[in-house]
């Protein structure tokens, strides 16, 4: 059975609310200091049949996630802005990289950081205009469709990396920024005034060239 890119979409956190807590005191810091952006919330779900008709068993993703945690470590774990064709991540469209993945559940959770590249900040820019994002998750492994019509992700499903989207495919599958009840009203994204006018200078020039 030969293998297919799989690609699927879920939602960061309803209302920017998380179950935990997940930003630490070093990234309260930097989020208040450098401006850093975080986005938490769900990154997929097992044993649910998502907008594609497509169901991942949980034993499959609890292997992919713990695999997972090495690109985490290694800070390789990069995803793009929107989705590409192919299973290589293409490093100059990179926009941000997943720092920590945990269970909720049948929910895979995940903590994101944009980065300030040509990409991450055009994310920063949707996230502050209020832009609903969604986060995808990308990855090669063969189907098989029963008489039902639910398609089972077969065992050999390889996890590539999470991608930010504008549609998500499985119920309730958007992204939104973390809340933090520490750091005012802001919800989860933390951005200096004085550096507004560069980042809408910058992704000005990126859409022109």
């Amino acid at each position: 059975m030969s293998k297919e890119l799989l690609r699927e979409y879920f939602e960061l956190c309803p209302e920017g609310r998380c179950p935990v807590d997940v930003l630490t005191e070093s990234e309260r810091k930097e989020a208040m200091s450098d401006g850093a952006v975080y986005l938490v919330g769900i990154c997929q779900k097992a044993g649910t049949k998502n907008g594609n008709g497509r169901v991942y068993r949980k034993e499959t993703l609890k292997r992919e996630l713990e695999n997972y945690q090495n690109a985490i470590r290694d800070r390789r774990s990069l995803g793009e802005l929107d989705h590409p064709d192919d299973s290589v991540i293409n490093l100059k469209n990179a926009s941000h990289f997943v720092t920590k993945v945990w269970w909720d559940g049948d929910n895979v959770m995940g903590k994101i950081k944009v980065l300030d590249t040509p990409s991450g900040l055009i994310l920063k820019e949707l996230v502050k205009a209020g832009v609903k994002l969604g986060i995808s998750s990308r990855g090669l492994g063969s189907v098989n469709e029963g008489k039902d019509g639910v398609i089972m992700v077969e065992d050999d499903f390889q996890l590539i990396c999470f991608d930010m989207v504008s549609e998500p495919s499985t119920p309730g599958a958007y992204m939104k920024p973390d809340r933090s009840p520490d750091i005012g009203s802001e919800i989860g994204m933390y951005i200096k005034e004085s550096k507004e006018n560069k980042i809408d200078n910058l992704i000005d020039s990126i859409l022109k060239d």
